[in-house]
């Protein structure tokens, strides 16, 4: 990323952690809400379809804006993401270079062009 714009990342190794870190339960109780979610369906245990499905029919979650950031371009994910709210569906680019331009793209996109809920 850039650093032009005050990023703190935090990371979750499943889709229980996300939805735990999510709703601030133990261990996440002090974690911050989240400006913007990037979530990666093959997580898992709980899959990342799951918690999107599930923190966009929470009240308290459905306006944090979801960023599926994943190796799926299946027609059938990116349909499935956009019904159940993400706010946007971005295949991974396998190479690096292209996958940090991606990721400043979308750095610049959601902290910079875009008014999010928190801000």
């Amino acid at each position: 990323m850039t650093g032009a714009f005050p990023v703190h990342i935090h990371h979750v190794d499943d889709g229980f952690k996300a939805m735990a870190f999510l709703h601030h339960k133990v261990p996440y109780n002090s974690s911050p809400r989240p400006d913007l979610v990037l979530l990666d369906l093959n997580l898992p245990l709980k899959s990342g379809k799951d918690v999107l499905a599930e923190s966009k029919s929470d009240p308290e979650l459905c306006s944090i804006p979801v960023v599926v950031l994943t190796t799926s371009s299946d027609r059938s994910d990116v349909a499935f993401c956009y019904r159940s709210g993400a706010n946007e569906f971005v295949t991974k680019p396998l190479n690096i270079d292209q996958f940090v331009a991606c990721m400043n793209d979308l750095e610049v996109f959601w902290f910079s062009d875009a008014t999010l809920p928190s801000r």
